[in-house]
């Protein structure tokens, strides 16, 4: 377990949006959905920046541990942190012992009931205290042209997480014209409402500061003409998805 390797893009030493309190986060290489506005590009494919053994990425995060009042602790980001589960479970294992709080940013883009996947992911949602799970698009078709993928997986992962009675944090991307409509809206909220194991439901607003990322990796920037949406945007969109709903924890 404790040589269990990792692919690391890389870390930030104290993250105050990507759970509860200060954390640690470890973003990791490797992700299967291609987001028309991913700001973390550089995590898609290619050699990994880092490979480090469960207890190095430990104790390298332990450095910081007095810092983590209100509940933090570590995250493990992407890149998609499920793809990389068994390292994922090593790290939390070793943090466990130590009774650090843990907490995976996931799209659940890899989840499935089948097997091996099925436990592997189970194992490591056993040891998981927080999961924030990004849900792109409601639709199906609109998800497929937003993110290269469909929603299914993600969908029923959501319904897992209720079933386990995970505390998850639902996070919804506003991309004007293209997840800020009405009805998907609508039906988002209705979808998470059903859940039953909802913390928190944020409205992340769309930007465009990772243009940058692709000049340099050669890329296109598929939205360098979409607006960012303004304080109205997201102001229209939490009402429409009742966020004031879902606050058992404050910072």
């Amino acid at each position: 377990m404790r040589t269990c390797k990792g692919y690391i893009n890389s870390v930030e030493s104290f993250g105050s949006v990507d759970g509860p309190g200060l954390r640690y986060i470890f973003f990791l290489q490797g992700c299967p959905l291609r987001c028309k506005y991913c700001h973390n590009p550089e995590t898609w494919q290619g050699p990994a920046k880092k490979e480090m053994t469960a207890e190095a990425a430990l104790q390298q995060a332990l450095r910081y541990k007095s810092y983590w009042k209100n509940g933090g602790g570590i995250t493990v980001s992407g890149g998609e942190p499920l793809a990389q589960a068994e390292f994922v479970a090593a790290l939390f294992a070793l943090a466990k012992e130590q009774g650090i709080s843990t907490c995976i940013d996931t799209s659940g883009a890899v989840f499935s009931r089948e097997e091996p996947v099925f436990s592997r992911l189970s194992a490591l949602l056993a040891i998981t205290d927080t999961v924030l799970l990004d849900i792109k698009h409601i639709d199906l078709s609109k998800h497929r042209e937003l993110t290269g993928q469909g929603n299914a997986q993600i969908l029923d992962f959501a319904q897992y997480l209720a079933e386990i009675g995970k505390p998850v944090w639902i996070r919804h991307v506003l991309v004007p014209g293209w997840t800020d409509d009405r009805e998907s809206l609508e039906k988002l909220a209705n979808f998470v409402a059903g859940l039953g194991n909802v913390q928190r439901f944020e409205v992340l607003p769309y930007h465009r500061l990772a243009i940058h990322k692709y000049e340099e990796l050669g890329l296109d920037y598929p939205f360098a003409d979409v607006p960012e949406p303004t304080k109205e945007d997201v102001a229209r969109a939490e009402e429409i998805l009742r966020t004031n709903d879902y606050q058992a924890y404050r910072r």
